[in-house]
């Protein structure tokens, strides 16, 4: 099992993977630049290098966050290209840090056909992986649910990879509490989730896993992360899911306030401890 959290790159992306080391993580996430800009980074590839060696040296798997600006569904041209080259940006940098991919929320759209915002999601997927032969994928993430209302669900999700020119080149990020506030999940209907993800293929893809409670109850569409056992998700519901054959192997990053210590060390055990408690470690 790999457990880790979001981790800051103030100290570069070496210094990062030291850092979910020193937590006794086993996985981390980062923004591979400015979290709020899409302006273009240069790619330290001494330091990104190093992060692969640790990482690969110390069984530790990370994954990138594209910055927030980063939206598939823009349509405006120059903006368009904007996110597009930010993304493959990101991309270099990930695929450079030798992680396995960068998180992209799925996209919101201005268009009023519905139909016509999922056509611009998959002609900038199409944009930024065009020539792109990096082992980093995209890593598509669900959403909560909030303004548009796209991409909540797992069947959207694999239909709209299914479309694009390079599937091989995205995966999926599993948010649970995107997936709880959307109401795809209520917490106890994992049997029928989990079906679900088998009939459309979307465990095959996944990738990655935010692991964070909900502030707000299931269906509520709205994000708002809480810590592990302190929001309406609930602990039992949560180790029903990290313990399900369909989460074996894959990272497990919390995106939650941080513990007394500024750190996700408690949080990290604490999730380590209940997997442990239900056998599966």
């Amino acid at each position: 099992m790999y457990v880790g959290s979001h981790i800051s790159i103030r100290h570069g992306y070496s210094g990062a993977a030291r850092t979910a080391l020193s937590l006794e993580a086993n996985a981390f996430q980062y923004f591979p630049k400015n979290p709020r800009s899409l302006t273009v980074k240069q790619v330290d590839t001494q330091d990104a290098a190093a992060c692969a060696e640790l990482s690969r040296s110390n069984g530790l798997v990370s994954i990138s966050h594209s910055p927030y600006p980063s939206n598939l569904a823009i349509a405006e041209p120059g903006l368009a290209e904007a996110v597009a080259a930010s993304l493959r940006n990101d991309l270099d940098i990930t695929n450079a840090c030798g992680s396995i991919g960068v998180v992209v929320h799925f996209g919101k759209s201005k268009q009023k056909d519905p139909l016509q915002g999922y056509k611009d999601i998959i002609g900038s997927l199409n944009r930024i992986l065009e020539g792109w032969e990096g082992e980093s994928l995209i890593l598509l993430e669900n959403q909560a649910g909030e303004g548009t209302g796209m991409g909540m669900t797992l069947r959207e999700l694999t239909q709209i990879r299914s479309l694009t020119e390079r599937p091989d080149k995205i995966g999926f990020c599993l948010d649970t509490c995107h997936a709880f506030a959307a109401g795809i999940w209520t917490g106890d209907n994992w049997e029928a989730m989990a079906e679900e993800g088998h009939e459309t293929g979307y465990w095959e893809h996944l990738r990655a896993v935010h692991l964070n409670d909900s502030v707000y109850p299931s269906g509520s569409r709205r994000d708002r992360h809480a810590n592990i056992g302190q929001g309406q998700i609930g602990v039992e519901n949560l180790v029903r899911l990290i313990t399900s054959p369909e989460m074996k192997g894959i990272p497990l990053i919390l995106e939650t306030g941080s513990g007394p210590d500024g750190t996700h060390r408690e949080e990290i055990a604490l999730v380590k401890e209940l997997a442990s408690r239900a056998g599966k470690l």
